[in-house]
């Protein structure tokens, strides 16, 4: 469940000059400044590279004549935002939402390469040195990401204080419309203010969620978007006949002022992401197996990977002495293997140093209030199956090193919503189809956020939270949390 405390903040959060378009425009304004300080910054800093240091990557026939560049600099830029336009890096609909902001910029300063290249060929007396256009391609593109990066991180800041908002009406108050709703208030960033729901079943004034009541049915959706300067209209299609549909579409399809966005339908399934695909010139949509796709996947493998190696070789010394130490404690192998559920609900084997005894599930049976609190936590605070040496291991979190291997074999991630056996899965309810569609992690929320101190339905919010949200830049944030949350050692057993 979501906070009410969350929901409260944004329900009744103000929308801070939002009637003025001049105050509408300037998040975009601060960006394409953004962008001309730093492609002008980047053809300047691989001037300066090239030509005022030693570093040389080509042998170049031209020799450097400061006013040749210094005007194609002065032309490049318009070019250059030109380019940016034609590859909608000044769309707010693919504005300050994702890691593809930065394919898109990649794209961009590549095509505008091209374009140098291309332009060469057809003015005989513009040399240009290759090391230049090298040096260009690099330095341009990664200012501009990184200016866009802070930009983020500042449009991000304004948002949790209620700047720059877009009122946002939910068009539905069954479960699907209290989902998105529900979603939408606990995320600070999504820059959105929730005015309430729009329902024709529920009388006006009903509170559907705190802070969330209906404004009204969809007779007087006309009315309720020009008063309350709607600029998105979220629509839950589970909620709504087809002829309702259709004319909340004739009436805001077309409109310039208004953003109508039509839920999937499918409430369970609506982290995965969808793909829209005609077949025989019909529409039609499929679901992603997995939550993450293209750079989100292709990031969060490499930080895997990387990670993973990088941990294993710095760790190898202290696996020895664990791997000893286990084996003096008590008899028995040295890692456990636990049975867990993995993407798609295909299950592996979790590796773990052994921290019980042996004939652990004898010890539960002999103990039926143990057993019980076992089967509602899964976790148990005096768990007498827990070795001597066990117990350190588990207020480090050091049995789950071996996990390392699982995230080289492609099993697990660093970062990610909690290991579960194939019995958790029932208590995750309709959620349980989110969690399979990506890789349980290492360390995740629950790990920063305390722990086995942390009740089982926050256990599943925190993961929903993680599974809905998911960047890379969070795990990177998780991953330095996780080490000053083992030296807390709360919620450690």
């Amino acid at each position: 469940m979501i906070g009410t405390r969350e929901i409260k903040t944004l329900a009744t959060r103000p929308i801070i000059s939002k009637n003025r378009w001049s105050e509408q425009f300037k998040p975009y304004l601060w960006l394409l400044i953004t962008d001309i300080i730093a492609i002008g910054l980047g053809f300047v800093l691989a001037y300066l590279l090239r030509f005022e240091t030693n570093i040389s990557f080509f042998y170049d026939q031209s020799h450097p004549v400061f006013d040749i560049y210094y005007w194609l600099v002065l032309v490049l830029i318009p070019v250059w935002l030109i380019i940016f336009n034609v590859f909608k890096l000044y769309d707010s609909h693919f504005l300050f939402g994702g890691t593809h902001e930065y394919a898109r910029v990649f794209n961009a300063c590549t095509t505008g390469m091209m374009f140098i290249i291309v332009l060469s060929f057809f003015i005989p007396n513009l040399l240009i040195a290759r090391g230049w256009l090298l040096l260009s391609w690099i330095c341009v593109t990664g200012l501009v990401g990184v200016g866009r990066f802070i930009m983020r991180r500042l449009v991000y800041r304004m948002w949790s204080r209620g700047e720059f908002l877009r009122s946002t009406i939910v068009v539905g108050a069954d479960e699907e419309g209290r989902a998105i709703a529900a979603q939408m208030a606990s995320n600070p960033t999504a820059g959105v203010w929730l005015a309430g729901f729009i329902d024709d079943k529920l009388p006006k004034g009903t509170q559907v969620l705190p802070g969330l009541r209906v404004l009204g049915s969809t007779d007087v959706a006309r009315a309720l978007v020009q008063n309350l300067d709607v600029e998105e209209l979220i629509i839950s299609s589970s909620a709504l006949n087809r002829a309702k549909l259709l004319e909340l579409f004739r009436t805001f399809g077309n409109s310039d002022k208004v953003n109508v966005r039509l839920s999937s339908g499918l409430f369970e399934i609506m982290t995965t992401g969808l793909r829209v695909k005609e077949i025989s010139h019909v529409p039609l949509l499929s679901v992603n197996r997995m939550r993450l796709t293209g750079i989100d996947a292709s990031l969060k493998k490499v930080l895997d990977y990387v990670g993973a190696m990088v941990g294993l070789t710095l760790l190898s010394p202290v696996f020895l002495f664990l791997a000893i130490a286990i084996k003096r404690s008590s008899p028995g192998p040295i890692f456990h293997r636990r049975r867990v559920v993995g993407v798609g609900g295909k299950e592996f084997d979790a590796f773990k140093f052994r921290t019980m005894v042996t004939n652990a599930d004898e010890v539960l049976e002999q103990n039926p209030a143990l057993k019980a609190e076992f089967e509602r936590n899964f976790k148990l605070k005096d768990d007498p199956r827990v070795t001597r040496i066990g117990k350190l291991l588990r207020k480090g979190s050091l049995d789950e090193l071996p996990q390392l291997f699982n995230v080289l074999l492609g099993e697990m991630s660093l970062v990610g919503p909690r290991m579960i056996t194939s019995e958790e899965v029932s208590k995750y309810g309709k959620r349980r189809m989110n969690l399979l569609t990506v890789k349980p992690g290492i360390s995740g929320l629950w790990q920063v956020s305390g722990r086995s101190d942390v009740n089982y339905e926050e256990r599943v919010r925190l993961d929903m939270h993680y599974i809905r949200n998911y960047t890379v830049w969070q795990d990177i944030q998780i991953i330095i949390q996780t080490f000053p949350a083992i030296f807390r050692k709360k919620g450690a057993y």
